[in-house]
C-alpha cells in the first residue's frame, strides 16, 4: 500500500476517547499520548472520535485540542481532525484572506485534483464560508491565470481512461502551433486542453508534443509563458506526468531556504497521509538524495516534528 496511514483494526472510540481525556486533563498536557492516538487512526475513524468524545465527556474535542496545543503542532493536529475537503477547503479561504494570495497554495490545492475531489472542497468551501469559491478566485487573480484556477473548480475533466491516439496527435499539434509555432502565445489553447482532458489522455499528448517538436511541454511552457500562469501549467503537467514527484517537489520547496512553508509541508504530509505518502517519501529520497524524514528532522523540532515523523512512519 502507498498510505501511510490505514484504519485501525482494532478501532475502539471508548478507549481512544479516554486516552485522549487523559492526555489533556489536569496539569500539562501529554503531547505524545495524543499523536499517538491521531496517527493510528485514519480521518473518518478521527471523525467519529469527535462526537464520541462529546457524548462521553460532554466537550469538544477540536476546542479542548487547540486549548492544549499550539504554533504548527496544533495547525497539524487540527490538520488532521478536520474531513480532508475542509481541511483543504480552509487552507484556499486562508490562501486568499487578507492582504496579498498565496497562489502556490492555490495551485496545489487545486490543480492536482481528481473531479470528485474538487466538488467536495467547493462545497465545503461554500457551505462552510458562505462564498462563491469561482467568485473568490476571480476576484482574487486575473488574466489567464484565473481562468486556469475557474476551469479547475468548475471539475469539468474528462475521466474516461482510454486513450484516444489520433485524439492525442491532434491536440499536440494544436499546442504547437499555439505556442512555438507562433509570436505570442494563444494561452487559451493551452488553458483548454491541460484542463478538460483526461491525465492519461494528456500523458499520450504530451509524448506526440515532443515528438513534433523535439522538447518537453514543460520547456514549453517555461519559454512561453510567465509568472503564475507558467508555474501553474508546470505544476499541472509534473503531476500529470509523475504524481509523487510533484509532491515532493512541493515538500522539497517548503523546507528549502531559510525558513520552512510549514502550511505547505503540513498540508502536503496529511493530506497524501491516506494515499500515497509512501510513495512520495520514496521518490523524495531517489530525486533529492536523502530521506524525507531526515529533511523533517533538521527543519522541524519539538512535538511538531515528532508528529509528522510518527505521520510518515518509516518510510
Amino acid at each position: 500500500m502507498s498510505c501511510v496511514i490505514v484504519p485501525n483494526q482494532s478501532f475502539n472510540a471508548e478507549n481512544a476517547c479516554n486516552e485522549l481525556r487523559k492526555a489533556m486533563k489536569g496539569l500539562g498536557t501529554n503531547e505524545e499520548a495524543i499523536i499517538k492516538v491521531l496517527v493510528s487512526h485514519n480521518n473518518e475513524q478521527r471523525q467519529q472520535l469527535k462526537s464520541k468524545f462529546t457524548a462521553m465527556f460532554g466537550r469538544d474535542l477540536m476546542a479542548d485540542l487547540k486549548s492544549e496545543l499550539g504554533g504548527h503542532l496544533e495547525d497539524a493536529v487540527i490538520a488532521l481532525m478536520d474531513p480532508f475537503p475542509l481541511y483543504l477547503a480552509k487552507e484556499l479561504r486562508a490562501a486568499m484572506k487578507g492582504a496579498g494570495t498565496d497562489e502556490e497554495a492555490l495551485i496545489e490545492i487545486l490543480c492536482p485534483r481528481p473531479n470528485h475531489e474538487i466538488k467536495a472542497i467547493k462545497a465545503h468551501y461554500e457551505s462552510h464560508f458562505q462564498r462563491s469559491l469561482e467568485k473568490d478566485i476571480k476576484s482574487e487573480t486575473s488574466g489567464h491565470f484565473e481562468c486556469l484556477l475557474v476551469s479547475q473548480v468548475c471539475a469539468g475533466r474528462d475521466e474516461n481512461p482510454n486513450v484516444d491516439h489520433h485524439k492525442a496527435e491532434v491536440d499536440a499539434k494544436a499546442l504547437v502551433d499555439a505556442g512555438i509555432k507562433q509570436v505570442g502565445t494563444d494561452e487559451s489553447v493551452f488553458n483548454s486542453i491541460l484542463c478538460t482532458r483526461s491525465f492519461p489522455q494528456l500523458r499520450a499528448t504530451f509524448e506526440k508534443y515532443r515528438a513534433l517538436c523535439g522538447k518537453g511541454i514543460i520547456d514549453s511552457i517555461k519559454s512561453e509563458m510567465t509568472g503564475t500562469l507558467e508555474t501553474g501549467f508546470c505544476a499541472l503537467v509534473t503531476y500529470i506526468w509523475d504524481s509523487n514527484l510533484y509532491f515532493a517537489e512541493r515538500l522539497f520547496k517548503s523546507m528549502a531556504g531559510a525558513g520552512t512553508d510549514d502550511n505547505s509541508l503540513i498540508r502536503v504530509i496529511v493530506t497524501r497521509s491516506e494515499f500515497d505518502l509512501k510513495h512520495v517519501a520514496r521518490t523524495y529520497k531517489e530525486h533529492y538524495g536523502k530521506p524525507l524524514a531526515e529533511a523533517i528532522s533538521g527543519d522541524c523540532g519539538g512535538d511538531y516534528k515528532r508528529l509528522l515523523l510518527a505521520i510518515l512512519g518509516n518510510n
